[in-house]
C-alpha cells in the first residue's frame, strides 16, 4: 500500500461522496482512481458501462488493462 497525497479540497469532496455511498475515504477514493482509470482506457463506454467492466473483473491490474488495449487498438489497424 502506497501513500498519494492529495489536496484538502479534494480529500473533502472524496469524504462527502463516500458518506452518501456508504463507502470508507480510502474505498472511494480507490473506486474513483478506477473508474478514472477504465475511462481514460475506453473513452467510447459510457459510465454504466465502465460500471460494469469493473464488476466484472474488479482487480485492474494495468498491465491487462495495457495488453486488453493494445489488442483492441491492433484489431481497429487492420
Amino acid at each position: 500500500m502506497g501513500i498519494v497525497k492529495i489536496s484538502d479540497e479534494l480529500h473533502e469532496e472524496i469524504r462527502d461522496a463516500s458518506a452518501v455511498m456508504a463507502r470508507s475515504i480510502n474505498s472511494q477514493a480507490e473506486y474513483w482512481i478506477k473508474i478514472g482509470m477504465l475511462a481514460e482506457f475506453y473513452p467510447q463506454l459510457s459510465y454504466a458501462e465502465l460500471t460494469r467492466k469493473l464488476l466484472m473483473n474488479e482487480a485492474l491490474p494495468l498491465a491487462s488493462l495495457r495488453s486488453e488495449h493494445h489488442q483492441a487498438r491492433t484489431q481497429e489497424a487492420s
